[in-house]
């Protein structure tokens, strides 16, 4: 495995690689979970074109408006108790 990969196409597609599995989405939002945390996607008319567990490929179409990574282990409730 070499690594997590995410690309945004014309604000209009996004890709991802190594993805485990989509933990919630709608026309607005999707949640992808991934070997090290989490993306958040937003966007608009948001669709989930493509996700395949097997091989970690995920795709979707739609207006893209960001992407945003959180870490495992980067919450407030893993910092105070370390």
């Amino acid at each position: 495995m070499e690594g997590q990969n995410l690309t945004i196409e014309g604000c209009k597609r996004i890709t991802a690689t190594e993805i485990t599995s989509v933990d919630s989405f709608s026309d607005k939002q999707i949640v992808l979970s991934y070997a090290n945390g989490r993306i958040v996607v937003q966007g608009s008319g948001m669709k989930i074109v493509n996700f395949s567990k097997s091989t970690g490929a995920f795709s979707a179409a739609g207006e893209v408006y960001g992407a945003r990574y959180i870490q495992k282990g980067s919450g407030l409730k893993q910092k105070l108790f370390k």
